[in-house]
């Protein structure tokens, strides 16, 4: 069977709106205009840190608050319970079939490791994945490989990578892992220009992706 490691945001789950709530909060708190919903999708992908701190650059804060400023956004995305986020569809039904069919489910993604276990806990996820490695569970954070490659070491398999974005497809080129990129999340680069083995918009369609990622060579 197939390990498969997911990214999180912009993949299995839709967070930019919650993501949004929070980084407006925190900018409506310190005087300045909210940011709509396309230009916070546009700095996802990176981690909550570089979030925050592309949403300030936007407004003209202080750089020097970065990490005060970083806490407080993170304190309003916990406080929002996730009430904004919701599984893309096909989502639960598709992890369901693949567990059930004895392949290891693992998770790397950019979000801090306590945000993503309560998201995992939100859509009864957690047990789902056999290994998880959050954007602070390491020193390096995605694109750095190190965190898909721990991933896979905890699942003491190879295998292949889920995601969405120019930084989930880096990952996978850096890591050497074949990538399977889901088109409809947070991408800003055409799927052609992005390296990737298989693309897919529809989860139904993982399932055959899947199968003939078993037929690769080792």
């Amino acid at each position: 069977m197939t390990a498969i490691v997911f990214d999180l945001d912009g993949t299995l789950i839709d967070s930019a709106p919650d993501l949004r709530a929070a980084a407006n909060r925190m900018l409506e708190g310190e005087g300045f205009e909210p940011l709509d919903l396309p230009t916070i999708i546009s700095f996802i992908g990176n981690g909550l840190p570089n979030l925050v701190r592309l949403a300030m650059e936007a407004r003209g804060l202080d750089m020097t608050r970065h990490d005060a400023l970083t806490e407080q956004v993170v304190g309003h995305y916990s406080a929002g319970n996730g009430a904004l986020t919701a599984l893309y569809p096909g989502v639960m039904d598709v992890l369901n079939g693949l567990k059930e069919q004895g392949h290891t489910l693992g998770l790397c993604t950019n979000k801090p490791i306590v945000a993503t276990h309560e998201v995992l806990g939100q859509f009864s996820l957690t047990e789902m994945f056999s290994a998880v490695i959050g954007g602070d569970s390491l020193g390096q954070r995605k694109p750095h490989p190190a965190p898909l490659q721990a991933t896979f070491d905890a699942l003491g398999s190879s295998g292949i990578y889920v995601g969405d974005s120019e930084v989930d497809a880096e990952t996978a080129q850096r890591a050497e892992v074949p990538f399977a990129l889901f088109t409809e999340g947070y991408r800003k680069t055409p799927v052609a220009m992005l390296p990737h083995k298989w693309s897919f918009r529809d989860f139904a369609a993982l399932p055959a992706i899947v199968a003939s990622a078993q037929t690769l060579p080792a």
